[in-house]
């Protein structure tokens, strides 16, 4: 689907959109409709229950004299009070709903209605963004669709008053939908294509955008005694592999950001074997390497001034006679010994070498992991907010508004020695999981984590219950979500370059 910016004009076929204000304004565009038309948009505004409110959209059928055959209007609340989030929502509503209709072109008119506090060509950028981001699909595997379940819409016109301003405004924009089309894609992936030798090809890939891209393979972890990560894919055909990504956007004297992802590629649970129903999920269980993956590509494709260390631990975690057992005990890079009581506690393993190297090596301002961790903070937050959990409450409020800034939204947990002690094992220096009675097994993952990040400003983010959606969301169809992508680029762009 191909978007561009254009001067302002009326189309000649197709499907014209336009922004109708909660307190009754029409935008220019919709006057225009509502006078080429004799007046029918303000009686079908009238006689529906659209008010304008955010989210709210209303189809019409344009008579033949208009040139476009439908119109669209969308509502985007009080114009004096709108963000520009609600511009983006409004192009992905637009595209989701004529991507299968049969139009092929849309045309949506942007203009500066009264009381907006930003510019049209901010509003205009916003809605190709949103435009973008909701039309995305993952049919690679299709092979069978009818005519009607393939898109028809083939263009997106921005009609704006200054093209070129817009233009620029979302160069940066266009560069981060890219990063999360490439996590959506790496989520989406099955299994037997996407393992953790194929994924770290594809991020060799980002070669192309200027990133460095290094790959430990088994024996080089092995030499580093990652024994943690090691043991969780011991028992899988495809070994690990440790994947480094260096995006040198400043100066060589500032230090790094780092992101950590969890990349478990398939998760079986291992001998602790999860239950058959809804197993296939676990083909995201390497939802939070994925973001890392695309958050990296974003910066290297807008480029930006900053220096940005990402990585990814990539395993599969599988049954087999070579497989770590319950009881086992696993010494981390860190040098400390870890009991596994359950191997479907395994991304903390996983984690637990890849923080380690991270702050040893690269001494980082600070870090951020990312992982499908647990099943706990689904039941804490369901599919709404990530969970939060860090040792910095500066870098904290910092994550919370880049949440709020892109409709990522987080929500912080406690740390607290009460419930490290939950992780006390008996013959080693810790267990993986929390014995009986301790439950907040979200915040215990937490504890573990924390023990490997050697005072570096550090936040965790559970991202279990946000990776794949059910059902459609704005921005972001049903499937995989990227959550995290926009959150950390935000934070990035709002504190970390320059």
């Amino acid at each position: 689907m191909k978007i561009n910016f254009v001067e302002q004009s009326w189309p000649k076929g197709g499907a014209v959109a336009a922004a109708v204000a909660a307190d009754g304004k029409l935008s220019a565009a919709a006057k225009e409709a509502d006078a080429q038309t004799g007046g029918m948009v303000a009686r079908a505004i009238k006689g529906s229950r659209f008010t304008g409110e955010a989210g709210q959209m209303l189809e019409l059928m344009a008579p033949p004299k208009l040139g476009a055959d439908r119109i669209l209007l969308f509502g985007i609340g009080k114009a004096d009070k709108a963000e520009p989030a609600v511009f983006e929502r409004a192009g992905s509503d637009c595209v989701r709903r004529l991507l299968t209709s049969g139009v092929e072109e849309l045309t949506v008119l942007v203009d500066a209605m009264d009381g907006l506090p930003f510019k049209a060509g901010e509003a205009a950028a916003r809605l190709a963004l949103g435009a973008r981001l909701g039309g995305y699909r993952f049919d690679k595997y299709r092979t069978k669709q009818k005519d009607s379940e393939k898109p028809s819409l083939k263009a997106v016109k921005i009609g704006v008053a200054k093209p070129a301003s817009a233009r620029k405004v979302y160069g940066p924009l266009d560069k981060i939908a890219d990063g999360v089309f490439l996590t959506r894609n790496l989520v989406s992936e099955p299994a037997n294509t996407l393992y953790p030798e194929t994924f770290a090809k594809e991020c060799k890939k980002l070669s192309s955008l200027g990133i460095d891209v290094t790959v430990l393979d088994e024996a080089q972890m092995k030499k580093l005694g990652m024994g943690a990560l090691l043991g969780v894919g011991q028992g899988a055909t495809h070994k690990p592999q440790l994947v480094v990504m260096e995006w040198k956007g400043a100066k060589k004297s500032q230090k790094p950001v780092a992101f950590v992802g969890k990349g478990v590629c398939f998760d079986s649970g291992g001998l602790s074997l999860k239950p058959a129903q809804s197993m296939e999920d676990m083909k995201w269980d390497m939802g939070g390497a994925g973001v890392v993956t695309g958050l990296m590509a974003a910066l290297a494709g807008r480029k930006a001034k900053t220096n940005a260390i990402g990585i990814v631990g990539l395993v599969e975690n599988m049954p087999d006679g070579n497989a770590q057992r319950p009881g086992d005990v696993v010494t981390s890079m860190s040098g400390q010994t870890i009991e596994v009581l359950n191997t479907d506690a395994e991304g903390r393993l996983v984690l637990a070498d890849a923080l380690w190297y991270c702050q040893d090596k690269y001494k980082p301002q600070f870090m951020v992991d990312l992982a499908t961790l647990t099943g706990a903070i689904i039941i804490a937050l369901g599919s709404e907010h990530a969970g939060l959990f860090s040792n910095d409450d500066a870098l904290s409020e910092r994550l919370l508004a880049a949440g709020k800034t892109v409709g990522e939204p987080l929500w912080r947990l406690p740390l607290s020695d009460a419930y490290d002690k939950g992780l006390a094992s008996p013959i080693a220096d810790m267990q993986n999981i929390a014995g009986p009675g301790f439950g907040a097994g979200s915040i215990t993952a937490a504890q573990f984590l924390q023990r490997f990040v050697n005072e570096v400003p550090w936040a965790h983010l559970d991202i279990a219950g946000v990776t794949w959606s059910k059902k459609d969301k704005p921005g972001a169809p049903r499937g995989a979500t990227a959550f995290g992508v926009r959150l950390l680029d935000a934070l990035v762009a709002a504190h970390y370059e320059g």
